[in-house]
């Protein structure tokens, strides 16, 4: 029985592989908007059959990763203005809501570990590093959220993260910034204080500021 079960979980493991790579680099900008990808390339690139990677592109694509044309084309999103502003709003109500059901666990730890995340997002500001900034700015996030134990909530979340990842590293790209946004020490004054509208506010305000770059 052993001996049976290896083929399927090596192919299980191939493409669970294959997707959360994937899925990291598109959520944290590595990848430009519209770029194709296909089953063939992807097999190569992480030594796997046509199998595994193709089931990788059909996850990704179901969670609104990649996009999926009538012709089978699969390209990583490149989002029209409608679509940035309707994933802001999204963004903002799920994640003021997230950081609200986090604030009572927010322990001393917690702020310490966010201080030490933001640090090192502002030096990827100075640096100029386009996907540092989107990688160290969702664990940001991340962090936060994971406190809320809304696990559906923050898959919702993490779902509109990969549909913006690689408009985010292209505009971000462009910008001159040499300071990182104010907002995440907003935010961390908030917890500081135990202060739930300024926690939600100072989410919002992150949240839509950052979206607003967005828009060309």
């Amino acid at each position: 029985m052993l001996m049976q079960n290896r083929p399927s979980d090596a192919g299980l493991a191939a493409h669970d592989r294959v997707y959360r790579t994937l899925r990291q680099q598109i959520m944290h900008g590595e990848l430009p908007p519209g770029q194709s990808l296909t089953v063939r390339g992807l097999a190569k690139t992480f030594g796997v059959s046509m199998t595994p990677a193709r089931e990788a592109l059909r996850r990704l694509a179901a969670e609104g990763a990649l996009t999926l044309s009538a012709s089978g084309r699969v390209t990583t999103p490149d989002l029209s203005n409608e679509r940035i502003e309707e994933l802001a709003t999204v963004r903002a109500l799920i994640e003021t809501e997230l950081a609200s059901r986090a604030l009572p666990r927010a322990h001393l730890a917690l702020i310490e570990r966010l201080q030490a995340i933001n640090m090192a997002n502002a030096e990827a500001v100075v640096k100029h590093d386009a996907v540092a900034y989107i990688r160290t700015n969702l664990d940001f996030h991340r962090t936060l959220y994971l406190r809320a134990q809304a696990p559906a909530m923050l898959a919702i979340a993490e779902t509109v993260w990969l549909q913006l990842g690689p408009t985010m590293r292209a505009v971000y790209s462009r910008l001159k910034r040499s300071e990182p946004p104010s907002t995440h020490r907003m935010i961390l004054a908030a917890l500081k204080a135990g202060d739930e509208p300024a926690l939600r506010l100072a989410v919002r305000t992150d949240v839509t500021q950052g979206l607003r770059h967005l828009l060309s």
